[in-house]
């Protein structure tokens, strides 16, 4: 299969937002690598370009399986079109699907000031490993290693928090991520 081929076309799924359960929940290793499974992370890559986004873990669709999709490449333009209507313009496409990744070594930090699909209008200063080292499996199971640095890395560090159940305003300080926390709950409510 060819991931190139999914970036812009699959069914859009429902993003969940902070506190939905499932994002605080330890997502389960992939065991079987089926059509299912391509037809997943086909329609996780159209959900995070129309999003858009960079990133997008299994459980932010509601899949709790540890699979996340990333493109830290792509360009995005909104156009004026020759009708006068504005459109989107997509390019230099360079996806990724990491299945089952396991980070194995870091170095160095880095400050990045990030967002998430599950934390929509927030951004906030967050500390990262500027490098890391990544196992991972891919649609066919097959086993490779990575090594990434910095937005490459960051992205990968918060995709892989969503598969441990971990949000990004968790690694605020106390005070911000309490703020945040009444903040989107009182939100989530109304």
């Amino acid at each position: 299969m060819n991931i190139e081929n999914y970036k812009l076309a699959g069914e859009k799924l429902p993003i969940l937002t902070y506190p939905d359960p499932i994002l605080s929940q330890k997502a389960v290793a992939v065991t079987e690598f089926t059509p299912d499974l391509e037809n997943l992370v086909k329609n996780m890559l159209f959900t995070m370009y129309q999003a858009p986004g960079i990133g997008l873990a299994a459980p932010q669709v509601g899949v709790s399986q540890r699979i996340f999709v990333l493109d830290v490449d792509y360009e995005r333009e909104v156009i004026t079109n020759a009708a006068g209507e504005d459109e989107v313009r997509m390019s230099d496409f360079n996806p990724m699907v990491l299945i089952n990744p396991i980070i194995t070594g870091t170095s160095g930090t880095t400050t990045f000031e990030e967002g998430c699909l599950s934390v929509p209008g927030v951004y906030e200063e967050v500390k990262r490993h500027k490098s890391i080292h990544v196992k991972y499996q891919n649609l066919k199971g097959e086993t490779f290693e990575l090594e990434a640095d910095d937005m490459l890395a960051i992205c990968i560090q918060h995709e892989n928090d969503h598969l441990d159940g971990v949000v990004f305003i968790e690694r605020l300080s106390n005070l911000k991520k309490n703020f945040y926390k009444k903040k989107l709950v009182k939100e989530k409510v109304r």
